[in-house]
């Protein structure tokens, strides 16, 4: 799939505050507290720390989606079956068959929270974006 690289980047960022959220929850194990909360408190070193891994993981399945046409105004949308297939094809090894499981389903879970995020396509030839 062909995406601008403002959808990739605001694709990945979403998939990083869902990851800092739950690893700040389960560290302090308090309630409350969104993802923004806790994007906001981080330092930009942390951020990296977590922009990074979950880019190498969420990018190559999302540049393995299949194309499809997106009308102005609405945003990419794919099957589980799609999504499944490109983070199975990116997977690479991942050791035995339960590792992979546990692997694909974290993926999976990052891939959907980066999709579910992207912003609206304001034109056929995804030149440009809402920024708002």
């Amino acid at each position: 799939m062909r995406f601008t690289e403002h959808e990739l980047t605001v694709a990945v960022t979403s998939a990083a505050k869902t990851v800092a959220n739950v690893r700040q929850r389960g560290v302090r194990r308090r309630a409350g507290g969104g993802a923004e909360e806790t994007w906001a408190a981080m330092s930009p070193y942390e951020r990296y720390q977590v922009l990074e891994p979950v880019g190498s993981q969420v990018l190559p399945a999302l540049v393995a989606l299949p194309d499809v046409e997106v009308a102005p105004g609405t945003r990419p949308s794919f099957t589980d079956a799609q999504v499944l297939a490109a983070i199975e094809e990116t997977l690479g090894e991942a050791g035995g068959r339960l590792r992979r499981k546990v692997v694909v389903a974290a993926r999976l879970a990052l891939v959907r929270a980066a999709l579910a995020q992207l912003p609206p396509r304001q034109d056929p030839d995804a030149l440009t974006t809402d920024s708002a």
